[in-house]
């Protein structure tokens, strides 16, 4: 393969997404306790107020807010206690001037009352009667209805992850069941003669398998299903089985090594001739992550992407390419990033984007960050970053000082 008509990542992803549209998303209804972590498929709209009726905030008397003007320690307003509502049950009784009503928090506000005086601010005169020593204005320690959530509205967006407070905020409108995106189930194939299992001592010349344990935390992070994980030593043959098998039950088939041009680099080769659309992507304008591939099998609408073997690199492309396009399809919100001062004088890569790993630092009340250098291969450079920048293939680089957005990893 000659990686001679590279894409930008920007193209690579219209690409991506261009091609997946409509075909690699489905929906699945879960049930709402089992739906967190997952993606909503669709905006929740309210149906209803939420409070469903104006409630107390504290534990106190119901009053029309007029009738308290002017109270004080020494010189306080009695009121005429009519009702006391207990919680759970409706406040029929419409109050008067002159009247009150005991509340607990979260209890309905009954008629004709405005505002609660704190039960802190009261005292009971006679069996029928209440001192109230503070004013209240209007509203005062009332939640009105509607005020958390008014009906019609959209409380939760579609693309957003089911949290604890999502879940929550359905149950509050009476919703039991959540429509998400089905997570995509992923085969990985780690590829060389020279990999391990991590159990073994490696012999010389072979290396313990890396790539097919991070990948596959990585996808499980990012809420994707991991249906396997395969080691494949460098046989064309024996690796073409392996990658149609995997098309038969994967939404994407992940193929670490071989995309590069080396005797034994075959990912390309395979990925044309078992894609029905072949392969779309040749290679990538990205440091590190040029060799990177892409195919399309529209019988088994089958992704099939080809990594780096390099660990960091594999990381950074699987985060910057198949995430991204799975995060985009599903309509979830930009990454989280901050913005910092790099600290250092970094060169950019003529014709490629260049992704630079930094760790972040906290001086002089300022978010600094520092570069972290290492070569592709070397797995413990990603875990000393706290997340990358990205310099932009027509940028010569960037000067020290200069402010940067980082995104996390």
């Amino acid at each position: 393969m000659k990686l001679l008509k590279v894409d930008t990542i920007a193209s690579a992803r219209d690409k991506t997404v261009n091609i997946l549209q409509n075909k690699l998303l489905k929906t699945e209804c879960r049930k709402l306790l089992e739906s967190q972590g997952y993606i909503l498929a669709s905006d929740i709209i309210s149906r209803e107020p939420v409070p469903a009726f104006h409630r107390s905030a504290v534990d106190g008397y119901a009053v029309i807010s007029g009738d308290t003007a002017g109270s004080s320690e020494n010189l306080p307003v009695f009121l005429e206690c009519v009702d006391e509502i207990d919680m759970g049950s409706p406040a029929l009784k419409e109050i008067h001037p002159g009247e009150c009503v005991y509340v607990p928090t979260g209890g309905m506000i009954p008629p004709g009352a405005d505002a609660v005086v704190m039960v802190e601010y009261c005292e009971a005169f006679d069996s029928s009667h209440v001192a109230v020593y503070s004013p209240v204005s209007y509203g005062k320690n009332v939640v009105l209805a509607g005020e958390d959530i008014e009906q019609g509205e959209i409380v939760i967006k579609k693309g957003t992850k089911i949290r604890p407070q999502e879940i929550g905020a359905m149950a509050s409108l009476g919703i039991t069941e959540a429509v998400v995106f089905k997570p995509w189930e992923i085969t990985i194939i780690s590829t060389g003669d020279e990999l391990v299992p991590p159990h073994t001592t490696p012999a010389p010349g072979e290396i313990r398998d890396i790539n097919s344990y991070s990948l596959c935390a990585q996808a499980q992070k990012h809420g994707l299903t991991v249906l396997n994980t395969v080691v494949q030593k460098d046989d064309e043959q024996k690796l073409k089985e392996a990658v149609i098998q995997a098309m038969q039950v994967s939404d994407v088939v992940i193929i670490s090594g071989g995309s590069s041009q080396g005797k034994k680099d075959a990912t390309n080769d395979i990925i044309d001739e078992v894609a029905s659309e072949g392969s779309f992507i040749h290679g990538l304008a990205l440091k590190p992550g040029k060799p990177t591939i892409a195919g399309y099998d529209e019988n088994s609408r089958t992704l099939l992407a080809g990594l780096p073997g390099h660990p960091v690199a594999a990381m950074l492309v699987f985060e910057l390419l198949v995430i991204w396009v799975w995060k985009h399809l599903t309509d979830q919100p930009a990454d989280s990033s901050l913005f910092a001062r790099i600290t250092s004088n970094l060169a950019g890569a003529p014709g490629k984007m260049t992704c630079q790993l930094v760790k972040l630092i906290r001086q002089e009340n300022e978010i600094h960050a520092e570069p972290v250098f290492g070569k592709s291969g070397l797995i413990t450079t990603m875990t000393r970053a706290d997340g990358y920048i990205l310099i932009d293939e027509n940028k010569e680089g960037l000067k020290k000082d200069e402010i940067v957005e980082v995104f996390y990893i």
